[in-house]
């Protein structure tokens, strides 16, 4: 099993094989002032949706603006990070690691990182909740006390998103019976076997189809759209989370929508100092590229700007981005109410993080830094 901080030597060594993919256009037939003409874009690896999509994306950027992109796969956290970090990627298409990233949190809570200065400009609609076993009878968080949930010590992304939907019903992992596992498949699985009642799962999971159609069924826990206090609960214990109403996945369709929980994947990210007026060029050419990908797989339709340009995210949004969708009729006072708050919370977390190192926490290291970081940081959100 890889740990957290082994993570930090495999994302550097897949920064030296840097495989890449070069979008050129056949024809240019557009031009957007400000808008690089070559661009280096930190994406999932190869086979990933998140590389499928931005690959997508990028073929379309060359066709309309001649724009060159060279994608840059890892399968790592540190590895998709770094390069933006040290501005050898101009974008970064992150998932779950970004709010890790500006959160100081795990890989990050370590001296060479510490919570990061970046920013979002949009990012796709995506689902997760816990899926269970049908004959478990669990179709509410409240069913979960007390039940076998599957968890992956090492899947940090799964087992964050699992918490809100536990704090929905006033639950924490104190309240289910842990069953570990060594993979997020293994975990899936171990509900087709009986040897788990559920586990935090994306609906696009191919193994749940297997566990809808075998003898034991499935089963989604829905959160209740309209329950505004286990929202707020949910929220409290992770900020980024929305109600999703889901109709792609197992045991879901189009007339019968589960309604879970939804986040971003993956999100287009800049450091906060990123060219206002570059950034505005990248939200211009994302969004009126969008006919020539939005058929390229069902979930493309969901990079439509005005549900791609919306919060919650991992992180704040860029001034050029917020620029960009106040022109386009997308931004509203409650969008920047959340801005307000998520940058508050940034530079809240970045304050005490430069306290926290100059003191006595900051002279650990490893695991035992990360475990000094944690009440810092608690203290410092709480005060918020």
């Amino acid at each position: 099993m890889i740990t957290r901080r082994q993570s930090l030597a495999l994302g550097g060594a897949a920064l030296l094989a840097r495989p890449a993919l070069i979008s050129s256009a056949a024809a240019q037939t557009k031009k957007i002032d400000h808008l690089p003409a070559t661009q280096i874009w930190s994406v999932y690896d190869v086979g990933s949706t998140g590389y499928v999509e931005a690959s997508a994306i990028a073929d379309a950027m060359g066709k309309a603006y001649g724009t060159r992109v060279r994608l840059q796969p890892s399968g790592t956290s540190i590895g998709r990070v770094l390069p933006l970090k040290q501005r050898r990627a101009s974008h970064a298409w992150l998932a779950n690691e970004l709010y890790f990233a500006v959160e100081g949190l795990y890989e990050y809570a370590d001296p060479q990182w510490g919570p990061q200065d970046f920013r979002t400009l949009c990012g796709r609609k995506n689902a997760f909740s816990v899926v269970a076993t049908k004959e478990s009878g669990i179709t509410r968080p409240e069913d979960l006390k007390g039940k076998r949930l599957a968890y992956v010590p090492a899947n940090t992304s799964v087992n964050l998103k699992v918490e809100p939907i536990l704090a929905f019903a006033g639950l924490t992992l104190n309240d289910v019976e842990i069953v570990q596992f060594p993979s997020y498949g293994a975990s899936l699985r171990a509900l087709i076997e009986g040897r788990a009642d559920a586990a935090g799962a994306a609906p696009a999971a191919a193994v749940l189809r297997e566990l809808d159609a075998s003898p034991r069924g499935i089963s989604w826990v829905q959160l209740d759209p309209d329950n505004a206090k286990g929202w707020e609960a949910a929220r409290k214990a992770v900020p980024f989370v929305d109600p999703f109403a889901e109709t792609v996945g197992a045991g879901m369709s189009e007339q019968n929508p589960a309604n879970v929980m939804g986040y971003r994947y993956p999100m287009v990210t800049v450091n906060a100092d990123a060219d206002p007026d570059e950034v505005f060029a990248m939200m211009q050419a994302l969004d009126q590229s969008y006919d020539l990908y939005k058929d390229v797989s069902g979930i493309m339709t969901r990079w439509k700007m005005k549900d791609a340009g919306t919060p919650p995210m991992d992180a704040a949004f860029h001034d050029g981005a917020i620029r960009y969708l106040k022109k386009a009729g997308i931004w509203s006072d409650a969008h920047q109410q959340w801005q307000d708050r998520t940058l508050k919370r940034h530079q809240a977390l970045q304050a005490a993080w430069k306290e926290f190192m100059g003191g006595p926490g900051g002279k650990e290291s490893g695991e035992a830094l990360e475990k000094a970081w944690m009440p810092v940081r608690a203290k410092a959100i709480a005060a918020l």
